[in-house]
Formats: structure tokens, sequence, C-alpha cells
């Protein structure tokens, strides 16, 4: 009886992180052609800009020392990067990609081992950052380890094999986006980091933020990932052809080391490895924790993510919080007088720029962009003007909208403002029929009562043929959610989210409107993204952040009169934790067992860790010692029963 308690107990903790995927049956079928409407505005888009202006390529490709070839798997074979999966982007634009956005995926294109200068490399197109290799007195100071193990181990033994084998003298991780520290387990090991001493440098809040955004709504965020940067898409002309950043994400194994120099104040100078850095703090901008570098003795600038070849997002189209405008503006500013001196600029995405005016220049016309955007957006919304009234009215002027590296790829002008009206004044627009509004299925099906299914269609087909897709997409979102089993509304749908994605500047954009018709032909994934990837992540994460997971899990009606307490004790740490259901919250405290508690499960952090990763087996709990439960194992059962799992396949584009 009592093994067979712990086994119903394990199983249930379990469903915290396994769940069942959305089953949902699409309509099939394959994207279409490229519209006479969709041609001509590509053609009328290409014509507006001097899109052979050959600067840009020339610095893409300087410094070419070699290409890379072949695949980057995991251990199962699975292929995370595949080096030959963009060939097909190169020359004119096809029908169905937007040119300005087709000369961009040319550019990030050009991937492999570069010389920025003497002593400053990059490794580009191994996933969708860079890896930066500064060349110290004894070894390689890196600088962002990408996404994944795999790809950062792949990317720095390429760069060996050509530069040398020199070891890791130090890492410098610039934010806290999984893309720029994931990899790190691929670059050094712990054992080898504590061995040599060396030194790990990230900026203030570095391991909070980078460990609490992935915990906590890592969920839903991993599942609209997928269509920001169209994961499942193919690569061809009708389907993902970069992510505006770089080619494309490696979804790998994900890990961190924690940081032993913090950088906490707004200047830091230190030396590393015989090399001289100067640190700016740039917090709250494009990621909560960042930091920019100058190297004054080679004078050279690491914009890290707050300077690109493209527009950035204020608020990602996978989610996050809205960024702060004004203050990266500012902050690029302060880089104008920090990079007086500076010769090179490289980030951390895309290619870099030489000479002290396009620096200038380039520092100049971002700062601009984001200081017309809050500002503008600030003056409409004082107007009185919704967040919807002024993504339409805000066009930059001319001066910086010709600017190729302020182009939206990766963000988008109307999504910016949006986010400065979300960053001053929430989502409500002001307008009470929006305070209570139904919710769309039910909105849905009110509409459709009104004007009736097929009326709904056949207008939708008269917008669609006049290239009027915005309409087209509004009113057939209202016929899907009233009736999901509407082939001809989802197909028309598809249809024109294909048409949409074909005329995208923003690669984000693109992969989210051709993903939405993806899913409408065959269905939602049949799997989230695998969480146990993240276990390396997950071993540096504080028990506090998955307790906090877990505590906005809870199904509140459920919980409703529940009164249960529970203690988790970790055993190898000598750590303890209090759960207890109070007003249908889960609280959580570090302190020691209660007394009046229902049941204590303890067990050791590594299966604590395994279950969290979804990873745990029948050897790590009821074959292990480690693994206890005491007091009663159905009111264990009953505490569990009530956190809810997201599989992370839900539906978007569907009811």
């Amino acid at each position: 009886m009592k093994k067979l308690s712990i086994i119903v107990t394990f199983l249930v903790l379990a469903v915290i992180l396994t769940g069942c995927g959305v089953k949902y049956s699409g309509i099939g079928g394959v994207a279409g052609d490229a519209t006479p409407a969709t041609l001509k505005a590509n053609e009328q888009f290409a014509q507006s800009l001097k899109l052979d202006d050959p600067q840009d390529f020339e610095d893409a490709k300087r410094g070419l020392i070699a290409r890379p070839s072949g695949r980057i798997t995991t251990a199962t074979g699975e292929v995370l990067i595949d080096f030959d999966a963009f060939n097909f982007v190169e020359g004119k634009a096809p029908p169905t990609v937007n040119p300005s956005l087709w000369r961009h995926a040319n550019l990030n294109a050009q991937i492999g081992l570069f010389k920025v200068m003497e002593g400053i490399y990059q490794v580009r197109g191994f996933d969708i950052a860079n890896m930066t290799l500064i060349e110290g007195n004894s070894g390689w100071i890196v600088v962002d380890t990408l996404t994944c193990r795999e790809s950062a181990a792949a990317a720095i033994a390429f760069a060996r094999k050509h530069l040398g084998d020199k070891p890791v003298s130090a890492i410098i991780i610039t934010h806290s986006h999984a893309d720029h520290f994931g990899g790190v387990l691929g670059v050094i090991s712990p054992s080898e980091l504590a061995e040599r001493k060396l030194p790990v440098i990230a900026p203030d809040g570095f391991l909070e933020e980078a460990t609490s955004e992935n915990i906590l709504v890592g969920t839903g965020m991993a599942r609209r990932s997928i269509y920001q940067f169209g994961k499942n898409l193919e690569r061809s002309a009708k389907g993902m052809v970069d992510t505006g950043l770089g080619k494309a994400v490696a979804y790998g194994s994900i890990g961190i080391l924690p940081p032993n120099r913090i950088i906490k104040q707004p200047q830091e100078n230190m030396v590393i490895d015989g090399i001289r850095f100067v640190f700016y703090n740039v917090p709250q901008t494009e990621a909560p924790a960042e930091m920019t570098f100058l190297l004054p003795d080679k004078k050279a600038y690491c914009g890290a993510e707050i300077l690109g070849q493209t527009m950035h997002n204020l608020l990602p189209v996978r989610g996050a919080k809205a960024r702060d405008s004004l203050r990266w503006s500012n902050y690029l500013d302060q880089a104008l007088e920090q990079t007086a001196d500076a010769e090179v600029f490289f980030a951390t995405h895309n290619w870099p720029i030489w000479g002290r005016a396009r620096i200038a220049e380039f520092i100049t016309k971002h700062r601009d962009v984001y200081k017309y955007t809050h500002d503008q957006t600030v003056r409409l919304i004082n107007a009185g003007y919704t967040a919807r009234e002024i993504a339409d009215m805000v066009k930059l002027p001319k001066s910086l909208e010709a600017y190729f590296a302020s182009r939206g790829y990766y963000g988008d002008l109307r999504h910016n403002v949006k986010a400065v009206y979300q960053f001053y004044m929430g989502f409500y627009d002001g307008n009470p029929a929006n305070l209570n509004p139904l919710p769309p299925e039910e909105s849905a099906k009110r509409y459709l009562e009104l004007i009736g299914a097929d009326k709904a269609v056949t207008t939708a087909q008269a917008a669609f043929d006049k290239g009027d897709y915005r309409w087209t997409a509004e009113l057939l979102n209202h016929v899907v959610f009233a009736q999901p089993e509407n082939k001809n509304a989802i197909e028309l749908l598809a249809r024109t989210y294909d048409q949409m994605g074909y005329m995208a500047e923003a690669a984000t954009w693109r992969n989210s409107y051709l993903t939405a018709a993806a899913e409408l032909r065959n269905g939602p994934p049949k799997k989230g993204i695998d969480r146990s990837y993240m276990i390396d992540m997950i071993r540096q994460t504080p028990i506090e952040r998955f307790l906090d997971a877990m505590a906005a899990s809870l199904n509140g009606p459920a919980a409703e009169d529940k009164d249960l307490k529970i203690n988790l004790v970790i055993s190898d740490t000598k750590e303890s934790f209090v759960l207890w259901i109070e007003n249908a919250v889960l609280h959580h405290k570090k302190a020691a067992p209660a007394a009046n508690a229902n049941a204590t499960l303890t067990l050791t952090k590594e299966i604590f860790i395994k279950m969290m990763a979804g990873t745990a087996g029948v050897k790590d709990t009821l074959m292990s010692d480690d693994f206890k439960v005491t007091g009663s194992k159905l009111d264990l059962i009953r505490f569990f029963t009530l956190i809810d799992k997201a599989p992370g396949t839900f539906a978007i584009v569907t009811p």
C-alpha cells in the first residue's frame, strides 16, 4: 500500500510538468502563391528603398575566415541548425517575400567565422546570436555563449579549428536573455571554471532575471516564441527566411552559470586577461539586466543588444514586460559620448560597422527612432487617441525611415507604438465598452448571429480579392472562433495570413502570420518546448522561483475552501519550505517544517530538479531512499491535483 501511494503521488507530481497535448485536426493544404495585390505591394515597397546599396553587404562579408557546413544536432540526432537550410536566400527577392526583408535575410545569411579587427573575432550563424571572441594574454575572452550547449560547443570548436586551440580565459554575458547565456556549458564546464578560477562577468540582476522569466511564464512565452521565430516553418521562400536578429534559434540544451563578477555601477573599469574593458550598465532597456562595453585600447565598442542592424522591439511578439523606450534612447545618447573615439562597432546580433562617422550616425539614428516613437505616441495619447489608432498614425520621418539599420526587421514601429502605450496606459483604452468585453469565442458567436457565416465569408472573400487583408483577417477570425469547423473560413483565413506574411517587412510578423496559416491548416504542435532541455539552467534556479511558478499554476476555483499545508524538505541542501493554501491562494515561505502540516515531502535537490524538468523516473522516486512522504499521502495528492499543468500546445488562432 505504501509503494502504491508513493506511485500515485509521483504520478500526480509528474502531471505538473507533463500534461496532455491539445488535439486539433486542421484542414491540411500548403501555403499559396502571392496574389496580384501582394505582388503589387511588394513591387511598390522595392521602389521606395535603395535596396542595391552595397555598403551593408561589404560590412557583412568583411573579415570572413571560414564558412561552416553540415548541421548542429542534439545527442539524439535532432537537427538544431542546418547551415545549408538558407542557401536559397540569394539573388532577387521572390514574390512571396518582402524585398526589404529579403535584403536583410541575405545579409544575415553571411555566416561563419569573421575577423572584426586584430584580436576580435565573431562566429555568426551558429545560432540567432553572435559569439564574440576577444584574444587575451592567456586565452579567449568569450562574449555571449549562444542559446544552447550544442550550438556554443560547435561555434567555439569551429573558431579554434581556424584560430588555434587556446583555452577560455573569461566569459562575459551581456544580458539576461537565453540566446546570450544558454550555451555557456558548451564553452566551459563548472569544474574547469572553478579549478581555473575564471571570471564570469554579467550585469547586476542577471541571474534573477534570467531564471525568473523562463520559469514563471516560460510555457506561454515558449509557445508564442514558435510564432515569433518560425520554429516549425519550412525554410523556403514561402516559409521562414530569417528572424531579423539572425538566421534561426537553436532550440537545444539550455544551461547557465552564476556570475562571479557583477557590474553594478553605471560605469566600471576592469582588466580581463590583460585587456582593458569599460563596462556600462544599461538596465531596463532591451533586457531588464544588460550592459555594453568599450575596449579603449582597441577603439572598439560592443553595443550588446541595445544596438543592432534592425529596429528592436519594445514588446516582443512572444511576450515580455514592455520596455522603456525613453530610457533606451537616453542610454544611446550616452553611447555617443562613450564611442567618440571608437573605430569599430560590433554587437551580439548581425554584423559590425567600421569608422567613427558611420558609428556615430548608426547610434544617432537608433537613439532617435526610439525617442521619436516614444514622444509621438505620448503626444497622441494626450490627444485622446488609443493604441490601435496611434499605431496607424505614427510614421517615421524620412531621415529615419530610409536608414536600413533602424528599419523594422525584428521590431516593428506599429507594435512598438502599442508597447509605449501599454508602458504608460496599460491595456485599457478608456472606452467603457472595453472595460468588460465578451471573450473572443462568445463575441464571435454573437457577431455571426447578426451577419451570418455565409455572408461573413463572402464579404471576406471580396476583401481578400481586393488585397484588403487586415479586414479579411479580422472578419474571418470571428467566423473561425464561432465556427471552428468552418473549413471554408479556415482555408481563406490561412490564405490571408499567407499574403500578410509575404508582405511583412518584420521577420517576426512574417513568421507569426505564416505559423498561424500552418496551424490553421494542420493544428497546433503535438508537443510543447521540451523542458528537459532546460535542466542545466534549472539546476541554478532558486527553489523559490519554482514555488512561485507553482503558486501561479494553482487552480483557484478548485482550491476554494481548501485548507492544506505541505512541508517541502530538500534534504541535501538542508532547505525546507512550508506551502499552504489560504483563500484559494498558494503561499510559501522558507521555514522549518510545520508541525501541523498535512504531509511532508522529503527529497534531494536533484530529484526535485528532475521533477521540475519532467525527467524524473521511477528510480528517482519510487525506488529511491531520497524520496519520502510522511503524513497524509492522500492530502499530498489532493494538494498537487490542484496544480494545473499547461503543456505549451494551446491553440492560438482557433478557440
